[in-house]
């Protein structure tokens, strides 16, 4: 099966949408994951560094800017 690499490229957009909104992405990676391997190799990669970021980010926002 040969497939040309722009159809298993995952887009900026959801790249960006799956890095704010890992469950996006975990949900890409499982709807991709057997005929674009490249595709949902890099929106599982986004989700998880997307995963420390609102993780930080909540940190930061309940410690330092609600109270």
């Amino acid at each position: 099966m040969l497939m040309k690499d722009n159809i298993d490229h995952l887009s900026r957009f959801w790249f960006v949408i799956s890095n704010a909104l890992p469950p996006i992405g975990f949900f890409l990676y499982f709807r991709y994951r057997k005929t674009h391997p490249n595709k949902a190799k890099m929106a599982l990669t986004s989700a998880m560094i997307g995963v420390p970021i609102a993780i930080l980010g909540t940190y930061i926002m309940n410690t330092y800017i609600l109270n």
